[in-house]
């Protein structure tokens, strides 16, 4: 499914804003960034067709979910939608493969090929060990999966995810993220995922929307919109993750090499020991504030990482420092936390040549 065939303009009453957003989709994965009580949940139920107040209108590949100029309203079930809630809302008496196959019907209505949808869904998600067992035994992360597999079991046509990882601990959210991108990449459907979690977005979207009090506050790429001064003072207490793609080069005892960006680019990294086979893709993180900047290649230091960079852009964001350090015009630049006097000391500017160091378990690896 083509990327740009979602388009609306909605108006929900709330009791402490009005609803208000009107967008047309450019790409095919689309975030939706914001502190609770910003809308998203609203603006995904209201696509998703539960909010029956919903005014204005929405299109997906022109066939019209609601147009109220034309009291025009297709309820849920004929949307075509795979909504999974924040509860995931799982069948209690069923097991997970009954779960699973519960929109057959729905599937079978859309021309989807049940069986093989049904094996392709199963293995992208590796739901197969789990298949014959009760959902309620599930681990969290567990839940989380069926719950995504049900929807894409029923053949959408789009996916809306509300925030699918806020209710597993952190552990648990590294090792679940991996199949949401699989996900993303298996199936060519649009996606709008709400998340208050910026790692996710920048993982997994082409475009995110911020919201605040039911309104877009700020729109684009994941990486140019949450680094901006205004949204990042509202994740600085979190904590911005620079979110990297790398292949396992080799292993040791204790640790991994992994390769960013190619090997033509020769940017190796060390990372925790990883099971993960030769050659295999990871995605790896590492925060803001806990990447260095140095000005000459520095010599007996414990740390293990310390990879050239060029400054991009420095943005000032209260007292705080986000300077962005390009690696290749391939990759998505590292973006490092400093303090001002720490940029006025080193003589940073775009253009300022510097090695960006970390230690090895400072990195994050997702999966």
């Amino acid at each position: 499914m083509s990327s740009g065939s979602l388009e609306f303009r909605l108006s929900v009453p709330l009791k402490a804003f009005d609803l208000e957003i009107e967008h047309i989709s450019k790409v095919r994965v689309v975030g939706l960034f914001g502190a609770s009580g910003s809308g998203k949940t609203t603006l995904l139920e209201s696509l998703a067709g539960l909010r029956r107040n919903a005014s204005g209108y929405a299109r997906l590949n022109g066939d019209v979910w609601l147009d109220s100029a034309s009291s025009v309203f297709l309820p849920p079930e004929k949307r075509g939608v795979g909504y999974v809630p924040q509860d995931h809302l799982l069948f209690p008496h069923r097991d997970v493969r009954a779960n699973l196959a519960s929109g057959k019907n729905r599937a079978l209505r859309a021309g989807v090929d049940f069986k093989a949808h049904f094996e392709e869904v199963v293995r992208v998600l590796e739901l197969n060990p789990l298949l014959d067992r009760s959902v309620r035994g599930l681990s969290g992360g567990e839940r989380q999966r069926v719950a995504l597999g049900r929807a894409l079991c029923s053949g959408p046509r789009i996916l809306l995810l509300d925030e699918p990882l806020a209710s597993l601990d952190i552990p648990l959210r590294h090792r679940i993220l991996p199949y949401l991108v699989r996900v993303r990449d298996a199936f060519a459907i649009p996606i709008f995922i709400a998340s208050h979690n910026p790692t996710e977005l920048q993982a997994l979207c082409e475009e995110i929307l911020v919201l605040r009090d039911g309104r877009i506050a700020a729109a684009g790429p994941p990486l140019e919109v949450l680094t901006r001064p205004d949204i990042f003072v509202g994740i600085a207490d979190e904590g911005f993750e620079n979110l990297l793609s790398a292949v396992v080069k080799e292993h040791s005892e204790h640790t991994t090499a992994v390769i960013v960006g190619g090997e033509e680019l020769n940017l190796e990294l060390t990372i925790p020991r990883t099971r993960k086979p030769l050659g295999a893709r990871v995605h790896i993180g590492m925060h803001a504030q806990d990447i260095l900047l140095a000005t000459e290649q520095p010599k007996g230091l414990s740390a293990r990482n310390c990879i050239p960079a060029v400054v991009g852009e420095i943005r000032s964001v209260e007292h705080r420092e986000l300077v962005s350090a390009v690696l290749s015009d391939d990759l998505p630049p590292v973006i490092a936390e400093l303090t001002r006097d720490a940029v006025e000391e080193l003589d940073l500017a775009p253009g300022s040549r510097v090695f960006i160091v970390t230690k090895t378990h400072s990195i994050v690896l997702y999966g």
